[in-house]
């Protein structure tokens, strides 16, 4: 184990404007998890829940494997979940293994929900995992003592679809009323159009409440929606896409949706599109009201980037550089959380020139640092 990861915090102070973007003021990059031989990456795809300074993420557990292309992830060798935990607003972390897993890091077969669980209890996380990202089922598991234990896993409907492939992105708006933001199969089977999902009842039964956008089409995707709520019928969500150019060309995206009737219908804001080159968003919505997105850069130079709104998300600032350190492409998937004193802890994974092996990383930052008024536009 490289103990030299865990005990030695990088700290970089950025002085004044970085190119194609700016400053966020002195930043702190710590590792959460690295393991020789290990792949350690996607906490977009697991989730993560905050409750002041006590902050968990989940991340996925892999076996490193070098590959010509794609992720370098041993498909023939056990994956697993973790969820990495810490108490002290992202400085420090401990590891844990999901409760769900048996002795052999196995989880059982999704279930039907009997339903009243209570959404708002206040140490509850709802988690949101799925079979594969292009065909099968989603499911779900609940906790309501921060994430230590979880009942599941429940088995989400299908929604007349081929598959349903989500991921944790959801709202709370009652007791036994919930909102969350999943990702069907086209009407051709692949990857995906998300949509927006309600259960009234406390889990047991969901209805399809409305499609994010048009359908993609062929060779295209919009997957993998972090929305929040604005007031009690405004709601605000970024979707990661792919298109097909003319010639074949395959081009990647994160785009903005509005919905002003509660999910009921949503507006695309192709204004605030930002080419990132293929990786999803994370908005929180931070004490002061206002917004901030984060997500991977996997154009050169790759790393972690973000953007500040001030006005419900109508215009953002420009670029701001968290890092710009990584390796390779192949990293980013972040998730967010703003903790007691205000400062934003980003989780994503990370790989750089000197570690071929991807890890868990966390960059601890100011959003009051951040240059305003906003920009606006895609920058």
């Amino acid at each position: 184990m490289k103990w030299s990861r865990f005990v030695f915090v990088f700290v970089f102070l950025f002085v004044g404007a970085v190119a194609l973007g700016q400053s966020p003021g002195p930043v702190k990059n710590v590792v959460i998890y690295d393991e020789p031989g290990r792949f350690a990456g996607w906490p977009a795809n697991n989730g993560i829940w905050s409750w002041g300074d006590e902050i968990v993420v989940g991340f996925t557990l892999g076996y490193y494997k070098e590959k010509p292309s794609g992720h370098p992830i041993d498909p023939d060798r056990p994956s697993q979940p973790r969820l990495a935990r810490s108490l002290d607003g992202g400085e420090t972390w401990t590891i844990e293994s999901p409760s769900f897993l048996d002795a052999g890091g196995k989880q059982g077969d999704p279930m039907p929900c009997p339903g009243d669980i209570d959404f708002t209890q206040p140490n509850f996380a709802f988690w949101v995992r799925m079979q594969g990202s292009n065909q099968g089922f989603s499911y779900f598991y609940w906790s309501n003592d921060r994430c230590k234990t979880w009942q599941g896993p429940y088995q989400l409907p299908k929604f007349e679809r081929t598959g349903v492939f989500s991921r944790t992105d959801y709202i709370v708006k009652g007791p036994n009323d919930l909102m969350a933001f999943m990702t069907a199969a086209k009407a051709s089977g692949g990857e995906g159009w998300p949509f927006c999902a309600q259960t009234t009842d406390g889990g047991k039964t969901w209805k399809h409440v409305s499609w994010i956008g048009k359908e993609p089409g062929p060779g295209g995707y919009a997957i993998m929606p972090s929305t929040v709520r604005l007031s009690d019928s405004e709601l605000f969500t970024y979707i990661r896409c792919r298109g097909v150019k003319e010639g074949g060309e395959k081009w990647w995206w994160i785009e903005p949706y509005r919905s002003l009737d509660n999910g009921q219908s949503w507006q695309l804001e192709k204004e605030n599109s930002i080419d990132n080159a293929g990786n999803p968003a994370h908005m929180i919505k931070l004490k002061d009201g206002s917004l901030a997105l984060t997500y991977g850069y996997r154009h050169a130079p790759y790393g972690v980037r973000a953007r500040i709104s001030s006005d419900r998300g109508k215009t953002w600032t420009g670029d701001i550089i968290l890092r710009d350190d990584g390796g390779e492409w192949d990293l980013g998937y972040p998730r967010a959380a703003q903790r007691a004193d205000g400062k934003i802890v980003t989780a994503y994974y990370f790989n750089d020139t000197k570690h071929k092996e991807r890890y868990i990383a966390a960059t601890i930052w100011d959003p009051g640092a951040v240059e305003k008024p906003s920009l606006g536009g895609s920058q």
